[in-house]
């Protein structure tokens, strides 16, 4: 992969490891330094700030590990390996330091700095505007002595008097400065004054076209990547910018979505980079793993939900075409792929479709009843998986001939006072019937309020609850097993074959409770579904009232 600038070539300066971990809570340690310096590597930035070699020791000895690591050798398909640059005030002491931490690298940088804006120059340097220009221009030739490839930037280029800083500029190059980096340090300007500032150096500074024009944003007011992109447009070559927009205060230009517009919009901007795009989210996670700072869902490129559609119109639109909410394929960043996400918000098409990937077929009414019940979940359930679906589908199966569906429910339990419920079912004709019950737990309450209501006898032989999935809100399944029962408490018949057999049932909800309920009474349909069982029940026994004794539960 070739790094040469050409005319429309756009070097990516990556600062993660000095200007990232400038960000409260972001350090790193050594072995972290090293991984991140190494997957930047991969990535394919062209250089790479490993830190501020005068700020302490570690920082000293990472960057020096980092320029022998990662700053010797191209990697498969590069023809050189990155530029590896150290962090300077413009001081003898800092720049010597920064030579000492790059120096191993085949192609190391010194990166100076000083302040060029009145504001620093009155209360931060307090130094005058002559005085300026003479530290830069024996800093920057000192830094020159040393190394071939210096980088000077006036600190606070975007709020400095604009002439003032065509002159810091051209003393940088004629003390022989490489690169010249212009930053929007508090991150104050807008695009348009940003790309005009840019424009204004392009046609003042004398020299300017035997250097590179770098831009270095921060993203205080959320324009970073806004203003890098309108410096570019004005012609500057390089981009300075982190993994995730890690940084001071509020951050930096994000590399991933700088990155992202160059690519998407090629055909408008005409610019590339050298980055392997696929490699995005990796070296984002990886960050965030280091630092501990987490991605947000709703982050560009590389965030949790950057490929993700919940509402229903967006799904049905992916489903016939990517194109109409997506402008780029979640593969080119190194995603897992688009996610249809279902919840409250999702259609009747995306339920369907997530159905029948998971090679459950259900349409007409079955899918009808299967999607209200969707619905209901998502009211009260936020993320709605893989399993929630399959056990929705389960449900559908045991309902669909339902000859009694369960319609409302209450409980009361505790240790104070009897287990209670309150079952409301509505059975055959829609005809609603309300029943309560007293049991020894709620679960027992429950089973004998519609044992009063359906009149179909059975021995519980197996109840099982498990969690479908994880969290607060897991759905939760339950299933029975029972017997049509003779009659007789704990006598099963041997002769009637239909109506020994074991029948299962099982049901889901967030509630285990109501679980419960429909678990025992798609057990139930299916008895009243055995023709040969109703038939007997019809024949030889009258409606019971109570359960047998063998079943009651402490649940």
């Amino acid at each position: 992969m070739e790094t040469q600038v050409a005319g429309d070539y756009v070097r990516i300066f990556d600062t993660t490891l000095r200007d990232g971990e400038q960000a409260p809570g972001a350090t790193m340690t050594s072995a972290e330094k090293l991984e991140v310096a190494r997957a930047l590597t991969r990535l394919g930035v062209d250089v790479i700030e490993a830190g501020f070699p005068a700020a302490s020791p570690d920082d000293l000895a990472a960057v020096q590990t980092i320029a022998r690591e990662c700053g010797r050798s191209p990697l498969a398909g590069r023809t050189e390996p990155p530029i590896i640059a150290g962090l300077a005030r413009a001081t003898r002491t800092d720049i010597d330091r920064a030579w000492e931490g790059v120096k191993g690298a085949a192609r190391p940088r010194i990166h100076t700095f000083l302040a060029t804006s009145d504001l620093h120059l009155a209360h931060k340097l307090r130094m005058s505007r002559a005085e300026v220009l003479a530290r830069i221009t024996e800093m920057v030739a000192h830094a020159r002595s040393l190394c071939a490839d210096v980088e000077f930037s006036p600190e606070d280029a975007g709020r400095s008097d604009p002439e003032f800083l065509y002159q810091a500029l051209d003393a940088a190059i004629k003390a022989g400065a490489t690169t010249l980096n212009i930053p929007d340090t508090v991150g104050y300007t807008m695009p348009d004054e940003f790309g005009a500032l840019i424009a204004g150096i392009r046609a003042n500074v004398p020299g300017i076209e035997g250097v590179i024009i770098s831009v270095h944003c921060h993203d205080d007011l959320g324009l970073a990547v806004a203003n890098t992109l309108a410096g570019l447009r004005a012609g500057a070559r390089q981009a300075e910018c982190t993994i995730n927009g890690i940084g001071e205060r509020a951050g930096n230009c994000s590399l991933e979505e700088i990155v992202m517009t160059l690519t998407t919009r090629k055909p408008r901007l005409g610019l590339s980079t050298g980055i392997d795009t696929t490699q995005l989210c990796r070296v984002s996670k990886l960050v965030s793993t280091c630092t501990g700072f987490t991605v947000p869902p709703n982050k560009a490129v590389v965030g949790g939900n950057a490929f993700a559609h919940e509402s229903g119109i967006h799904q049905d639109g992916m489903l016939k075409h990517q194109s109409t909410y997506e402008i780029m394929r979640p593969e080119t960043v190194g995603a897992g792929g688009t996610r249809l996400v279902l919840g409250k918000h999702s259609g009747r098409h995306a339920f369907a479709d997530q159905l029948g990937a998971l090679g459950v077929a259900l349409d007409g009414p079955a899918l009808d009843r299967a999607f209200d019940r969707f619905k209901a979940l998502a009211d009260r359930k936020k993320h709605i998986g893989e399993a929630d679906l399959l056990a929705l589908a389960s449900s559908e199966r045991g309902a669909a001939h339902a000859h009694y569906t369960l319609d409302g429910l209450q409980v009361g339990c505790g240790t104070i006072g009897l287990p209670t419920a309150t079952v409301r079912l509505r059975g055959p004709g829609d005809i609603v019937h309300v029943r309560a019950a007293v049991g020894t737990g709620p679960v027992d309450a429950v089973f004998k309020a519609i044992d009063e209501i359906v009149g179909a006898p059975v021995m519980l032989l197996e109840y099982a609850v498990h969690s479908v999935t994880e969290g607060i809100d897991a759905l939760g399944e339950v299933s029975v097993r029972v017997r049509p029962d003779a009659g007789t408490a704990g006598v099963v018949p041997q002769s009637d074959a239909p109506r020994s057999r074991a029948i299962h049932g099982h049901g889901a909800d967030t509630d285990i409770v109501v679980a419960s309920a429909k678990a025992y009474l798609a057990a139930l349909n299916r008895v009243l579904d055995d023709q040969a069982a109703v038939a007997a029940l019809e024949a030889n026994r009258p409606v019971v009232s109570a359960p047998p004794a063998s079943r009651e539960l402490p649940l």
